[in-house]
């Protein structure tokens, strides 16, 4: 196999790459025995608008090929993930893995594949229970504590984008990737240069992937809120669900999400070594996806060979940074609050990505220093603002909302433009300096101002900013040792909500490392 990188394609012949690779190299089709995308990226330049593609391929006579020491040719070599080998000390009880975000349901997929039998505890209801619960809540029904937009199977990403990038190299990575295809997912999200699989696959994938587990020994259990960690002389020995049954456990993978307040609570009093970390916090804006695409595609807008535009966006001044974050093309903004009384969005989007707005978070990042060193301070800082954003939206869970150009002014919005907002169950409007503080106000209109030079457009007055994201990463961080081990023996805090990933495959790739931990001290128990 030979690999060959750097093949241009017009953006009319996307994923057409035979002719390309053959005129590259200057052989025939002919020669040519089998080709397969690597990867696929864009060249958003605008001399050079076209898709890149490196592709492993077999030729009749490869070594024709390397004869000619081709910088953009080499032999294909793709470190394969191993599972690990399994350790000799007695395990008693099954292992505990909690949560059935990304994190949990791969750590639990790898225990399972090794033989451990995990059991995987998850608050919330199943993925089809929980769509039709927060779907009714987005119509204007009650918010249920325990199965919301960030509790329950799949985790807060079920009702997301669905984005597979990361910034991690891991041979993981690829793992992940791959066992998402196998259940479910998309063959494009291996090659692809915007990899996403967007709420409705996600849907689909995390429900094959808990039937893999089920089928190879584990259990899960839905509507099962871990409320005490038993331990004896800083050393695990079980759980207690729903304050009433005690399971016996020496291990116990922590995947909780970072939402999880009550369970955060419940390990400080346990005496779980907890620390604040930095986080962000700010607003959700839309755009028409149309206008999005001309501005970033310029004449190619429309294409039908091009995803609807995104971006990534950054600022810094005067000691603060702004950024997007989390940009959904096509997509919707939606009600995730998972306290009772408080506001939340996020940002989602279908496969097909196909809605009329294209929205992101507008974060401003956050310290220690700006809440308390208390370790569960971030927590009551996000509140605060939760809190004020649900008075703004009118005590409803409507969430408050101003059209750009009066968000500058500080001024009430009193009508939309083009622009309408996607928020569900509804909006108000308000002066959204009134749910974030001050700092985070002066800094996003200063970045807004910065922004409209660097995507035309970006900065329009009839733009709409819906408050308040707050739950962008953990605010605080599970300390763990390089065993993946807490304070607690037997604890492993793993994913965002240990403070340890951010997004899908990071989340994923280290509920692997927390499963192998585990694989590697202990032999699989045979014991139930």
């Amino acid at each position: 196999m030979l690999r060959v990188a750097n093949i241009r394609v017009p953006i009319d012949q996307r994923g057409q790459i035979t002719r390309a690779l053959c005129k590259k190299l200057g052989i025939s089709e002919q020669e040519l025995l089998s080709i397969k995308i690597y990867k696929e990226s864009y060249d958003a330049r605008k001399k050079h608008r076209n898709f890149v593609y490196s592709a492993d391929i077999e030729l009749k006579n490869e070594q024709s090929i390397l004869s000619k020491n081709l910088s953009w040719v080499s032999v294909a070599k793709e470190k394969r993930y191993v599972l690990p080998q399994a350790g000799n000390e007695d395990l008693r009880n099954r292992p505990i893995v909690i949560g059935s975000g990304p994190c949990g349901l791969f750590a639990a997929y790898l225990l399972a594949k090794m033989g451990f039998r995990p059991l995987l505890l998850e608050r919330g209801a199943d993925v089809d229970s929980r769509t039709k619960i927060v779907t009714r809540f987005w119509s204007g029904g009650q918010l249920q504590a325990n199965t919301n937009v960030q509790f329950g199977e799949g985790g807060a990403g079920t009702f997301s984008d669905g984005k597979l990038t990361t910034n991690i190299r891991d041979v993981r990575c690829r793992f992940v990737l791959e066992s998402l295809v196998a259940n479910g997912a998309p063959a494009d999200i291996l090659y692809s240069y915007r990899p996403h699989i967007g709420t409705d696959y996600l849907r689909l994938v995390v429900r094959n992937i808990r039937k893999q587990i089920i089928e190879l020994g584990g259990d899960v259990r839905f509507n099962s809120l871990v409320t005490s960690l038993k331990m004896v002389n800083s050393k695990t020995v079980g759980v207690v669900v729903d304050n009433s049954e005690y399971i016996s456990a020496q291990t116990v993978i922590l995947a909780i999400g970072h939402s999880a307040r009550d369970t955060y609570h419940m390990l400080y009093e346990n005496g779980v070594n907890l620390t604040p970390k930095s986080f962000s916090i700010g607003l959700r804006i839309e755009h028409l996806q149309q206008d999005i695409d001309a501005a970033q595609y310029g004449k190619y807008a429309g294409n039908e060979n091009l995803e609807p535009a995104d971006y990534r966006l950054k600022y810094h001044d005067n000691g603060r940074s702004a950024y997007s974050f989390c940009m959904c093309p096509g997509g919707l903004v939606v009600a995730s609050a998972s306290g009772f009384a408080e506001v939340v969005t996020n940002g989602m989007s279908y496969y097909n990505r196909g809605a009329t707005n294209a929205n992101s978070a507008l974060l401003v990042g956050v310290t220690p220093e700006d809440f308390c060193s208390h370790p569960l301070g971030g927590i009551y800082f996000q509140q605060r603002y939760e809190k004020l954003a649900f008075k703004l939206g009118g005590s409803n869970y409507c969430a408050p909302v101003q059209l750009l150009g009066d968000f500058m002014q500080d001024k009430p919005s009193t009508s939309f433009g083009r622009i309408k907002p996607s928020y569900l169950p509804g909006v108000r409007f308000a002066r959204l300096s009134q749910c974030l503080p001050h700092y985070v106000v002066s800094t996003l209109q200063r970045a807004l101002r910065n922004w409209g030079k660097v995507i035309t457009g970006f900065d329009h007055p009839e733009a709409v900013l819906t408050g308040v994201e707050t739950r962008s990463s953990a605010p605080l961080r599970i300390v763990r040792n390089e065993l993946m081990e807490s304070n607690i023996e037997g604890l492993y805090p793993a994913g965002e909500g240990a403070g340890y990933a951010g997004g899908i495959v990071s989340a994923a790739v280290d509920g692997l490392k927390a499963a192998e931990a585990v694989i590697q001290k202990y032999a699989p128990s045979h014991n139930s």
